[in-house]
This record gives structure tokens, sequence and C-alpha cells, in this order.
């Protein structure tokens, strides 16, 4: 295959990294073939995908790269040669205020054109991008500035006045005219030079991504000129993306799945990247962008496919070819009603921001409901057992870890400031993700939970995924995170908090309903035994923080200082109950 159009010269680096390219190609719907016999390539001592792949695709290319679709149904698209000729206005107007090689810079902007522009222009120089999202508030930003080292922040003007209890020594440049700040945008009014090869190689730092603290403090992590530009082509494979595709991903920008999905992956597959721009996420009007722009591959968290499943789907996919889950496991019940009301099946995958893509069900391969699928064509993904250290061979269960003797590509450096972290992810030969999985004689992979969310009740090990799974098909339940209940009989039990659907009260009836529901659909050994009606806490990137309820449950059974009033069990004369127990419940006894 032959790049879609190209006016400069090419490196080595590029022909190395479109021959590997080309070749997922080529084994799209031949996920067996392509673990086999993919290989990352060696894009030899200096690498920069701005400039060695962006560019060289995306000079005299009038083949739309970017569309951004506003919530009042507007757009504005962009070339491949248009981004190209604006991110080198970008990188020009940073390098005039003084940023270069190795400087990091904190990129926090919305869906908005000048997002891409700023993120190719800061690779262009050879600087280092730190994606945030807009959500973060003066302590975070405080935060992330000390830890990364920022020399500059990009930030839209609107949000501007969060940094004004943000101090520093740090440049300031706006996406419009604010007073003390460089307007972004002015810019655009400059002619620039193509920005020359900064000279990285691959071992150079490209990337500093913050998780997002689902059980402490969000980690620092650092990715490298190959770890993401290079592993993303596994991404791009497991997505199905292909030349002339329109990819249309559902996350925020500031979290490492928006550079995965909207970012490198549809770029490597040369294909044009589509956001929808909203404040409030309305399935209706996302399924009307669908197909109203032709998009071809829609990626989207569960809880987005719950809703959409919820709502109107008889207008058909339109001319979706890929449907893919991601940010969480997939339940199978979503999956049965896609694939019954348009013939599509939706996949499901695995992959964290300290890695790109690791496990997926991939075009053309059998996906067993509930399952990620297997490892991806180039990763190195095993199970190891958490007792024992070893390998788990075959059949079983284990914790997903990457395999270090492999020298994994997709992988990061580590996590900066933290040698501590480093050396307990490190441990052993692998790369510990801290996520636990089964494995059947297949070879398919199924998600359990993470290493510390995984209990015992009545001595049976119990995955909060596999019930929360269930609870979510009740049509009451919005939410669940189930954790353990400290209990007299059964040393613990599984307790559910619950956000309801608008319109559903949080009564005895809902709570009597939600237990039966799951009674009827678990094994008697993972039967919910408590329910309550709950704000779920959640990090910044929207993620339930089980670790604050599992806290809330041991001081609520200890009586400790700092507990929420204990809930009343039941419906008792002049109390009002805020949790529900089986045993409250009649037909529910025993």
């Amino acid at each position: 295959m032959t790049p879609m159009s190209t006016d400069q010269p090419t490196t080595p680096a590029y022909e190395a990294y479109r021959a590997a390219r080309d070749q997922l190609l080529e084994l799209y719907g031949e996920p067996a073939r392509a673990r086999e016999e993919f290989r990352y390539p060696d894009v030899g001592e200096q690498f920069n995908w701005a400039v060695d792949w962006f560019d060289a695709i995306a000079r005299g290319n009038d083949t739309p790269a970017l569309v951004v679709v506003q919530e009042d149904g507007s757009d504005q698209t962009l070339t491949f040669d248009e981004v190209a000729t604006r991110s080198d206005q970008v990188a020009a107007l940073l390098a005039d205020q003084g940023i270069g090689r190795g400087d990091s810079v904190m990129i926090m902007l919305g869906n908005q054109v000048e997002l891409w522009d700023t993120m190719l222009g800061v690779m262009k120089l050879g600087a280092v991008l730190m994606p945030t999202t807009t959500a973060a508030g003066p302590s975070d930003l405080r935060d992330r500035l000390e830890r990364g080292a920022a020399r500059a922040v990009v930030v839209d003007a609107v949000d501007t006045p969060t940094f004004d209890d943000v101090p520093g020594d740090y440049v300031r440049v706006s996406v419009g005219e604010v007073d003390g700040w460089t307007d972004l945008r002015t810019a655009y009014r400059q002619d620039a030079p193509r920005v020359d090869h900064p000279g990285t190689g691959p071992d150079d730092r490209l990337l500093l991504y913050f998780t997002s603290g689902t059980t402490n403090r969000p980690k620092l992590v650092e990715h490298t000129q190959v770890s993401y530009p290079v592993g993303h082509l596994s991404t791009a494979y497991w997505l199905g993306l292909r030349p002339g595709d329109v990819h249309l991903n559902i996350s925020s920008p500031g979290w490492a799945k928006h550079a995965w999905s909207c970012f490198f992956a549809p770029w490597i597959a040369e294909a044009t990247i589509l956001v929808h721009a909203y404040r409030r996420f309305d399935p209706a009007v996302l399924l009307d962008v669908v197909r109203r722009h032709r998009v071809t591959s829609l990626c989207a968290p569960p809880t987005v496919w719950r809703m959409l499943i919820n709502a109107d789907l008889s207008g058909g996919p339109g001319a979706l070819r890929e449907v893919i889950g991601a940010g969480e496991p997939l339940n199978p019940e979503v999956i049965t009603q896609v694939q019954r009301h348009w013939g599509l099946t939706l996949r499901d995958g695995y992959g964290q921001t300290e890695t790109t893509a690791q496990i997926g069900n991939c075009p053309g391969e059998r996906v067993k409901p509930g399952s990620m699928g297997m490892p991806l064509p180039g990763i190195p993904s095993v199970l190891v057992d958490p007792q024992s250290g070893e390998r788990v061979d075959g059949p079983g269960e284990g914790e997903i870890c990457l395999d270090l003797s492999a020298s994994p590509v997709a992988l990061m450096t580590g996590y900066q400031g933290d040698e501590g972290r480093n050396t307990e992810a490190m441990a052993g030969g692998f790369y510990h993700t801290g996520d636990v999985a089964e494995r059947d004689a297949a070879g398919m992979i199924t998600y359990v939970g993470r290493t510390d969310d995984v209990f015992k009740a009545s001595d049976y090990k119990i995955s909060p995924f596999e019930l929360e799974s269930v609870l979510i098909e009740h049509p009451a339940v919005a939410e669940a995170a189930v954790v353990p209940a400290p209990d007299e009989l059964r040393l613990s039990v599984p307790k559910a908090y619950v956000a309801l659907v608008d319109g559903h009260a949080p009564t005895a009836e809902t709570a009597r309903s939600i237990l039966a529901h799951a009674r009827e659909h678990l094994q008697p050994w993972q039967r919910v035994r408590r329910v309550e009606f709950y704000e779920l806490p959640k990090t910044i990137s929207g993620k339930i923080r089980r670790v604050e309820l599992r806290a809330r449950e041991e001081q609520l059974a200890g009586g400790g200082e700092g507990a929420d009033a204990a809930p009343t069990s039941g419906a008792a004369p002049g109390a009002e109950a805020t949790e529900w127990r089986d045993s409250d419940f009649p037909d529910l006894r025993g």
C-alpha cells in the first residue's frame, strides 16, 4: 500500500513504520495470523511520530483528518494538510515562547481543533505532552505542574481563571484573548516553516499522563517516542480501523483513552477522526451524528452503550462496521442488545494508561459474551499467579501482566518520582496491572476485578464486576458498586451501593426488587445480601472509588470516627431506611 499523498522525502523510520502498519491492514479479519506473525517495527535511532509519520501522510493530502461536530450540529473540518500546517504554526509560537526539546507542556483543552494542533506542535518540537482534563481544579493543577515540571500550559480562554490560584514560572498560552496570556490563535495568522526533525530518539520522553487515582494518589506515567506512537499499531488493529474510515470515540480529553482513539490509532490507519463536542450527553443526538456523518467505527464506554440500547435503535447503524466498548468491562446483556438491534458484534478490549490496548476481541473473531478476548498482536500479555509469581499456562486465573523478558514496546518507562511503586509494578520479571482475569480452554480472557477489589464471602471468592453486571440489568439501576460488608455469621457479605435511574425512588420496594433480581440471576454463594442507595464516590475521570466504599463499611462496622451515620436496615417506625438487607424481606430470607 502507498501513502494517500506525500510531497516530502520519507525517512527509514517512516518506511519501517508503514510496513508494519500495512502488514496489520493485510491481516484484518485474521487475528490468529496477526498474533503469530506481527512484530513491532524497528524505527532506528531517531523517531518522531509527528514528523516521521503524520507529516509524511499529511502534506498535500486533502482528505479530512479531523471533524469536530458541535452540540448545535455545526461542524468544522480540517484536512490532513491543514492540520500539518496548523501544527507547524503552533510549534513556531511555542518555540518563540522558549519551549523546546524535553520541555513538558500541560495541555488543558476540550474537544476543539486547537487540541490536535497543539499536541502535534508540541511533539514536533521534541517537547513532552502532559494532557490534563478540563475538570481539574487548582489543587490538582498545582500538583500536576509540580510533579510534571511543566514549562508551559495551553488552555482555553474560559478556563484561564482556574490558574489564578496556581502560582509558578510557566509560559501561559490561551485559546482566545486573555490579559497576561499569549493567544494561541495568533499563530494561525503567521507564516511558519515546516518544522525540522527535532532529533528525538525512541527512548526520549513524549507523554506524561496522570492515572485516575481509583485507590490512591494519581500516579504520573511516562511514555516514550515509541511506547504510544508505535505501540498503538496494535490498538488500531483491535479497533479495526482502515484508510478512509470515519472513527468516533467517546472519551474526554486529558485521559489516555482519548489519545488512544482520538489521536494515535485513527491517524495510524489514515482514517478521519470525528469528535462530538457536547456538554450534556444525549444518546439520540449521538445516533444522529453517527448516521449523518457516516461513521464507520464507534468506540464508547459501557455506560454510553447502556444508554444507547435504551434509546431508539430502530434507525439502524448507518455506515457502522465496527462497534467497540472500552474503559471498563462490558456486560453480556449490552452485547446481546446491540447484536439484536443492529446485527453488529460489540467487541471488548482491555488496556491501561501505562500501556496501549493489551487484550481484545478483534474483527473476524468469535466473541464470547463477557470476555475481553485474547492478547493483541505484539503484546506479551500473560496471567501470573499472585501467590507463586509464576505464569499461569492454559486455563486458569491470575493477574494480567506483561512479560518483561519479551521487551514489550507498548509499556511506560515507569511512574515518575515513585521508585517504590516502580519496583512493585515491575516485580518478578513482569509488569503487574493489578487486574485479575480468568482464561478458558479456548484462550479467551474474562475480567474478574482489581486485585484489591476481589474479596471472599463465606469462603467463596467474589468478583464485584460479575455481580455489578447483573445488577445494572435491573431497570432501576443506573450504576452499582459491590464491596464486602462485615457480617457476624459469614465474616463478610456482598453489599451493593446503587445509583438509581431517574424516576425510581429509593424505597423498600425498589430495594426488594433489586435484591430479588440479584438472587434470581446469581449463584447462591454470590447473592447480594445488602443494598444501599448512595451517591457513588468517583475519581476526576468518572471511575468509581470502591476503596472509599470499602473503608466506609469498615468504619460503620467498627463505629469509627468519621464514618457516616450507620445505615438503618428495614423500615422501622420513625426511622428512614438507607440500607436494606435480604433478611428484611420474608420472601428473600435464607
